[in-house]
């Protein structure tokens, strides 16, 4: 959702600047180390009154008739190709497909967060009567329980990370063929020190993130069996890579902080390993081993010297839980069945956008801090094993939704929401579970 200089609105755009398989400029100019940390501050917190919301829903896809028969990737292209049309989904929305195959829905951003519902959902229905035209059902699970897809996209971008993610083992290819998830996209916040500041915004992010992970964790199996992970999405995410896959943190090696999240994120980018170096076509994009965009500013391991494009795109190949995009970008959320991605939605844009919902949150999750500004790195990995039956991360869940649900009853024209919320709440988080036992209850684990 990149800042329009035309509307001032925030629109949606594909990870990076560049499209996946754009090649590099034929003229590229030097980059130093100080305008490149200059550059990522920059561009990472678009300052502005927070006003937006948006989101970005992806569905693995399901033979309407056999839930175990192999899908078509061609069946999927012909099912999709008339919502490619310029007005196609009445909300404004964009479909686009993911590695193996998973659709991937990017709403427009709206002002408010009702009027970012009522568009996906219009955006939702239209695109799931196109599968149902074909056969096809989407599939909100954050994992696929059954198999493991083959890889549908073929670019240069897309065998690059494949081979880069091998390095670490299986789970490179699980998270890029057979995960789904719920990201919720809002305003990164103003210069203010207040709630709707930059650096508070971030910092309540982070900390409301275990509780996201908990809550809507909907990723028990794989391969048709329990993994002990109520969200084994999030799991897969954490053995990959973790210098583009972790959360960002503000310390230093010598044991100093950085206050501001816009240093933390230049040095967090900058530090992170090169996924892949465009060349041009039929050349390989395949990085160097072990080498970060600070060395290749640097001058190590790289044919030809980087500059502002390659930065941008660097900054589309990093994945952690909360990434700023001159917005926020919370990518913590599995995929939810039917219609279950609105709660996470309102949940997480009511906490980060309504002071008291924020200002109770933020209270609710002091005891995952242990004093610092940001929750413990551990808790994470706690939030998808157990869920909201954790007993740290369970009574900052109910607190959170709990808040959330206030805030949204307060107003009349947000009352669907706030029974939804209400809903789930009663029916998941008051409970201890998450949409995650209703799939173990099915298998009988």
């Amino acid at each position: 959702m990149p800042e329009d200089p035309g509307s001032g609105a925030l629109v949606p755009s594909a990870a990076g600047a560049a499209p996946p398989d754009a090649p590099p400029p034929a003229n590229p100019g030097t980059l130093d180390e100080r305008a490149a940390e200059a550059h990522v501050a920059s561009v990472a917190f678009a300052a502005g009154t927070p006003r937006h919301t948006g989101v970005e829903l992806e569905w693995l896809v399901r033979d309407a008739r056999d839930a175990d028969r192999p899908v078509s990737p061609a069946l999927v292209d012909a099912a999709l190709a008339p919502l490619a049309a310029p007005g196609a989904l009445p909300g404004g929305g964009r479909i686009t497909r993911e590695p193996g195959g998973q659709i991937e829905l990017s709403s427009r951003p709206a002002t408010g967060l009702a009027a970012c519902v009522r568009a996906t959902s219009a955006d939702a229905d239209r695109l799931r009567a196109a599968l149902a035209d074909a056969g096809l059902v989407p599939d909100g699970s954050g994992l696929e329980p059954r198999r493991q897809p083959p890889r549908v996209l073929d670019g240069a971008r897309y065998r690059a990370m494949e081979r880069y993610f091998d390095r670490f083992g299986a789970a490179g290819r699980v998270m890029m063929r057979a995960t789904a998830s719920v990201q919720v996209c809002v305003d990164a916040g103003d210069e203010s020190d207040g709630p709707a500041g930059y650096r508070f915004r971030w910092r309540l992010a982070h900390r409301i993130g275990p509780v996201l992970t908990a809550a809507f964790a909907n990723s028990p199996l794989w391969r048709g069996r329990p993994t002990g992970w109520r969200s084994t999405r999030q799991a897969v995410w954490a053995r990959i890579d973790p210098g583009r896959t972790r959360p960002v943190h503000h310390g230093h090696d010598d044991g100093g902080t950085d206050d501001d999240p816009r240093a933390a994120w230049a040095r967090y980018a900058l530090d992170a390993p090169l996924l892949c170096l465009r060349r041009t076509p039929p050349a390989p994009w395949t990085a160097p081993r072990a080498h970060s965009f600070r060395a290749w500013v640097r001058g190590i391991a790289a044919e030809r010297p980087p500059d502002l494009a390659d930065l941008d795109y660097h900054l589309g190949t990093l994945f952690p839980p909360v990434r700023p995009r001159g917005w926020l970008e919370l990518r913590m959320i599995d995929a939810q069945p039917g219609d279950g991605w609105i709660v996470p939605l309102a949940v997480a844009r009511t906490l980060l956008d309504d002071p008291a919902a924020a200002s109770a949150a933020h209270r609710a999750t002091e005891p995952l801090t242990d004093g610092g500004p940001l929750p413990r790195p551990d808790l994470w990995l706690r939030a998808a094993r157990n869920g909201p039956a954790d007993p740290l991360i369970g009574p900052a869940a109910r607190a959170c939704l709990a808040a959330a649900g206030a805030a949204l009853g307060r107003d009349p024209g947000d009352a669907p929401l706030h029974e939804a919320v209400a809903a789930f709440a009663d029916r998941y988080t008051e409970r201890g579970r998450c949409p995650a036992d209703d799939r173990l209850d099915a298998t009988g684990a």
